[in-house]
């Protein structure tokens, strides 16, 4: 699964760290899903979308099904 958590977290200027308190993760975790080696639950899914006030197919997108238009 694709995911654009690191440029969101970048665009806030967190680090991986303060993405992980307020998700309330492990760092290792904010780092595995944006290096795509982990994909979240869909709670936490939800989470991290309404962490960032958006719908969570506007964070996560298959890559079997291309880049939305």
């Amino acid at each position: 699964m694709h995911n654009r958590l690191r440029v969101l977290r970048a665009e806030r200027a967190w680090s991986q760290q303060d993405l992980a308190e307020r998700l309330e993760v492990s760092r290792q975790s904010v780092n595995a899903i944006e290096t795509g080696r982990y994909d979240p639950s869909l709670p936490l899914a939800f989470k991290i979308a309404d962490l960032f006030g958006m719908a969570i197919e506007d964070i996560f997108t298959n890559p079997s099904k291309g880049t939305p238009q």
